[in-house]
């Protein structure tokens, strides 16, 4: 009797299998992958540098090696060394300043003293996400912590603290700093970027030095559509209701047009270094911060100024202008009312339109 050959796959023996608790490792270092490189660079960059905080500040404080998971108690250490709190001698926090000190000394904090809120909250939920990825205990979402950075928060709005923000830059602001550009690539460079900063849309720095010629599309002699292909927004993966196009108009197009032609950028980055008068690589995310900081000396404007001026900016005068706030949101890419809100800086508060429904 003749048996029906095999198929050689078949018959190929069967690789080792993979034992459940197994797959679970690899399925957890893929998740990490992922979110490696879904990561927006500069998101990558702040949560190295409070892992490194977190690693320095324990060595300082209790002279060993920061491992995972932290307990409770380191948590909450950490939160009274770096929040002030207020008694009887005024404002004060724990962290000794031997620690303060090696800590400036390690280049880890700018100058001695306590962080601010805001600073503390970051570097806590860095730490609970590293204690995510590593399925371990994690101490971030116990109760005593939530609890006692919650209480901060209310005693630092009780206080008077606010949260900082850089001064928008709308429409007057603008022009001032526009009139110091000149003719040089410098300033047809730096003219160009905080016209397409803000006039499409409000972008971040990370957005105006990842802009790259092959999203621009000339539409007109005076109109661009520029297609922003890599926003926070969309590196987060969030469906919003807006199109990755951002039109490019008038002044601002005309800008854009001067640059490049001097410039002679026929592909790749758009915003590039300037070198003794020579066209070099893309501007880094801080060096756009440095333009808009500069430029605004240059034009006598009192404020603290950022590249989150523009963004605050566009908001703030689209206000003024009435402009209707689902346009602004799509061309801001804001994903809800009270964000983008939160960007709107009213000014002289008789310039509130709010105020004269009864006149």
């Amino acid at each position: 009797m003749k048996h029906k050959r095999t198929s050689s796959a078949l018959a190929a023996p069967a690789s080792s299998p993979v034992l459940p608790e197994q797959l679970a490792q690899h399925a957890a270092d893929a998740v990490r992958e992922l979110l490696a490189e879904a990561a927006a660079a500069n998101t990558t960059r702040s949560y190295a540098a409070a892992l490194r905080y977190w690693a320095g500040w324990h060595q300082a404080r209790f002279g060993v090696e920061l491992t995972l998971p932290v307990t409770e108690a380191v948590v909450i250490q950490f939160l009274v060394d770096h929040i002030q709190r207020k008694n009887k001698a005024g404002l004060v926090s724990e962290l000794p300043l031997a620690a303060d000190q090696a800590l400036v000394a390690a280049g880890l904090k700018a100058k001695l003293g306590p962080l601010k809120l805001s600073t503390v909250t970051q570097r806590v939920a860095v730490l609970s996400t590293a204690h995510k990825l590593k399925r371990l205990t994690n101490p971030c979402e116990l109760a005593s912590v939530r609890t006692l950075l919650s209480r901060a928060r209310r005693a630092a709005v009780k206080r008077g603290e606010r949260p900082t923000k850089k001064t928008a830059i709308t429409r007057q602001e603008l022009e001032a700093m526009l009139a110091t550009c000149d003719a040089s690539l410098e300033g047809l460079r730096d003219r160009a970027l905080l016209c397409f900063g803000f006039a499409s849309g409000g972008r971040r720095r990370s957005e105006i030095a990842a802009a790259d010629l092959r999203d621009l599309r000339k539409t007109g002699d005076d109109a661009y559509i520029y297609r922003l292909e890599f926003s926070k927004t969309q590196q987060a993966g969030v469906k919003v209701d807006s199109t990755p196009d951002k039109p490019i108009l008038g002044r601002s197009a005309q800008a854009l047009s001067g640059w490049l032609k001097a410039a002679g950028i026929g592909e790749g980055a758009i915003f590039r270094r300037i070198w003794k008068g020579r066209v070099g690589p893309a501007l880094l995310p801080g060096s756009v911060a440095a333009i808009v900081k500069r430029r605004a000396v240059m034009a006598g404007l009192n404020g603290d100024f950022g590249a989150h001026s523009l963004r605050s900016g566009f908001v703030t005068e689209a206000g003024k202008q009435g402009v209707p706030l689902p346009a602004v949101m799509a061309m801001t890419e804001h994903r809800s009312v009270a964000s983008v809100i939160g960007y709107f800086q009213a000014g002289a508060a008789e310039d509130n339109p709010a105020a004269r429904l009864l006149k």
